[in-house]
């Protein structure tokens, strides 16, 4: 059987974890964040999770990690 590929895109935008945990980038962090509170351009400095609906999907794109 051959190799699966790697969704190159997926995998520079969400990081696997030790635990085999999904972690993605804030969306919306270019421009535009000095109309929004301050509380919000503090929450868009952290990783978030991947939501689950959305994890097996990724997992197919991201064979070996």
């Amino acid at each position: 059987m051959a190799k699966l590929k790697t969704h190159k895109t997926t995998s520079k935008r969400i990081r696997v974890t030790k635990n085999k945990k999904l972690m993605q980038r804030t969306a919306g962090q270019d421009h535009f964040n000095s109309r929004e509170p301050s509380k919000v351009t503090r929450n868009k400095r952290r990783d978030k999770k991947v939501a689950k609906v959305n994890e097996k999907n990724i997992r197919t794109l991201l064979p070996y990690h």
